[in-house]
C-alpha cells in the first residue's frame, strides 16, 4: 500500500519548493511516511503532480442540502430569513436515500475543488413531522456513507437545534412545522440519539449547537458538556444576524458571545461560524478563551449578511478557518481570497494577510476545527491528504512558480484544481473524479429530484 506521488511544485508550509517526492502508505487513514526535496524527476513509479502542491483544503462549515438552493434564491432580492423559507422547502424533501445522492454529489464536486474533509453541520435528523427513523441516525449516516463513496473525509457536526427562537419561555419557542424534523424534543434526548455514532477512518463525530435562537439557555451546558467530554469539535452559529443579537439582549441581557460563554459553550475546542455583528467586548471574549472563528465569505455577501470582524478576532486570539455554507460556489480558494477582499473593502486598505496565512486558514487551521489536527501539512506523519493546483490555465499562466502560493490563492479557482489526494489515495485524477464519474449529472439529478 506504499505510494510515492512527485510534486513539480509544493508549497511545505514555509516557501514554495521544486521537486517533491512525497512517500504515503495508503492503508488505513493514510500518511505521509517521508517527504524530499530537490527530486529532479519523477522517481520510477511515482504518481506525477504538475502544478503547485498544497495540503488537502479543510471546508469547514457546510450545508450539503443547500447545494440545491443555487440559482433558485439568486432570483430577485430577499432577506436572509425569505431565503430560509425555500431552504425549508427544500429540507422537508430531503429522506436518507435522496440525501444520500444529494450529499455524494455535493462532496465529489468539493473533491474537484481540492477538498479533502468537510465539517458538515447536520441539523435534518427525523421525517418531516419529526417522527424518527428507524435507525434514528439514518439521516447522519447516509452523509457519513456519502463522504467515503466521495473518498473525502467528514466531520458530521450533528446539530441540536431544538425551538423556533428565543423566548422568555422555559425550553424557547416551540419548532415550527418545518423544525419539527429537526428536533430531538431537548439536549438529553438530543446527547441519547447522537451519542450513538461512532467515529470510522474517515469520519469523525462532532457537535453543533445551531445557534442560541434554536437551543435554549438552559440546555447551551448539555451540548457542550457531551462534546468537552469526548474531546469532539462543537461548532455553533454566532451573530449571523443583528436581529438574533437584539432578541438574545431583549430576553437574557447580554450578547449571544456572552451567553455562550456563561453557559460554557466558548473555548479552545469551539469554532463559532460567522461571528459577523460581533461588539468589541465580544471579539475579546471569543479571543481569550481560544474560541476559533470560521469565515463563509461567499455565504455571508450572497446572503447580505455582512462583512466579519476576522482581522480583529485573530489579533484577540481567535484562529480563523474558512467554508462554503450554503455552496453558492464551492472553491475555498474563493474563501480565502474573498476574507481578504472584503477587509480591502471595509478598511480600504491592503495586505490583511499573507497568501500563506490565507492557506493557512484553508488548510492546516480548518483541520484542527473539524478534530483533524493531524492534517493540513506536508510532512512525514501528517494525513496524505493532497490537492494540486494547475499553474498554466488561463487564470494562472505566467507568474513564476515561487509566486505560487499568490498565484493560488488571488488568481486560481477551484477549475483549476488538477489532482486530490485523500489518504494517500488518488480521488481526483487531471480534473476527473474517479468514482463519480460524472459529477454535474449526478448533481443534476439529485437537485430535480428534490423539486419533483
Amino acid at each position: 500500500m506504499q505510494v510515492t506521488y512527485w510534486a513539480e511544485h509544493a508549497w511545505l508550509g514555509t516557501n514554495v519548493e521544486p521537486g517533491v517526492a512525497i512517500d504515503a502508505d495508503a492503508a488505513g487513514c493514510g500518511r505521509i511516511t517521508a517527504v524530499r526535496t530537490g527530486v529532479d524527476a519523477p522517481p520510477p513509479g511515482a504518481e506525477v503532480l504538475r502544478g503547485l502542491t498544497l495540503p488537502g483544503l479543510a471546508n469547514t462549515h457546510s450545508h450539503a442540502f443547500h447545494r440545491a438552493l443555487r440559482g433558485v434564491v439568486q432570483v430577485g432580492s430577499g432577506t436572509f430569513w425569505t431565503w430560509r423559507d425555500v431552504m425549508y422547502r427544500i429540507a422537508s424533501r430531503l429522506d436518507p436515500d435522496s440525501y444520500f445522492a444529494l450529499a455524494r454529489a455535493v462532496y465529489a464536486e468539493m473533491a474537484l475543488a481540492g477538498i479533502t474533509a468537510v465539517g458538515e453541520f447536520h441539523y435534518v435528523h427525523h421525517r418531516p413531522g419529526g417522527g424518527r427513523y428507524d435507525d434514528p441516525n439514518a439521516m447522519g449516516e447516509a452523509l457519513i456513507a456519502a463522504a467515503a463513496e466521495a473518498g473525502i473525509r467528514i466531520t458530521l457536526l450533528d446539530t441540536a437545534y431544538l425551538a423556533s427562537g428565543i423566548s422568555r419561555e422555559r425550553g424557547g419557542a416551540a419548532p415550527d412545522h418545518h423544525q419539527l424534523r429537526f428536533s430531538d424534543g431537548d439536549a438529553e434526548a438530543w446527547a441519547a440519539r447522537c451519542g450513538v455514532l461512532k467515529d470510522r477512518d474517515h469520519a469523525r463525530i462532532g457537535a453543533a449547537v445551531h445557534s442560541v435562537r434554536a437551543v435554549p439557555a438552559d440546555q447551551l451546558g448539555t451540548v457542550a458538556a457531551w462534546a468537552r467530554e469526548r474531546g469532539a469539535p462543537l461548532h455553533v452559529h454566532l451573530s449571523e444576524q443583528t436581529a438574533e443579537n437584539e432578541a438574545c439582549l431583549a430576553v437574557h441581557g447580554r450578547t449571544p458571545a456572552r451567553l455562550l460563554a456563561d453557559h460554557g459553550v466558548l473555548g479552545p475546542g469551539t469554532t463559532g461560524v460567522h461571528n459577523t455583528h460581533l461588539t468589541d467586548d465580544d471579539i475579546r471574549l471569543i479571543g481569550s478563551t481560544g474560541t476559533g472563528t470560521c469565515m463563509c465569505p461567499t455565504t455571508e455577501r450572497d446572503l447580505a449578511d455582512g462583512i466579519g470582524p476576522a482581522v480583529a478576532l485573530q489579533g484577540a486570539g481567535s484562529p480563523l478557518s474558512l467554508g462554503s455554507d450554503s455552496h453558492a460556489v464551492i472553491d475555498l480558494l474563493e474563501e480565502a481570497r474573498a476574507m481578504e477582499l472584503n477587509e480591502r473593502l471595509r478598511s480600504r486598505t491592503r495586505g490583511h494577510w499573507t497568501a500563506a496565512a490565507l492557506l493557512r486558514a484553508a488548510t492546516a487551521d480548518g483541520h484542527a476545527a473539524l478534530g483533524w489536527p493531524d492534517a493540513g501539512a506536508i510532512e512525514p506523519g501528517a494525513l496524505a491528504d493532497l490537492t494540486t493546483v494547475a499553474l498554466d490555465s488561463v487564470r494562472t499562466a505566467g507568474p513564476l512558480p515561487r509566486l505560487g502560493l499568490e498565484t493560488a490563492v488571488f488568481a486560481a479557482s477551484a477549475a483549476d484544481v488538477r489532482h486530490t489526494v485523500v489518504g494517500g489515495r488518488s480521488v481526483v485524477r487531471d480534473g476527473a473524479h474517479r468514482s463519480v464519474p460524472d459529477v454535474p449529472r449526478a448533481l443534476a439529478t439529485a437537485v430535480a429530484a428534490l423539486r419533483s
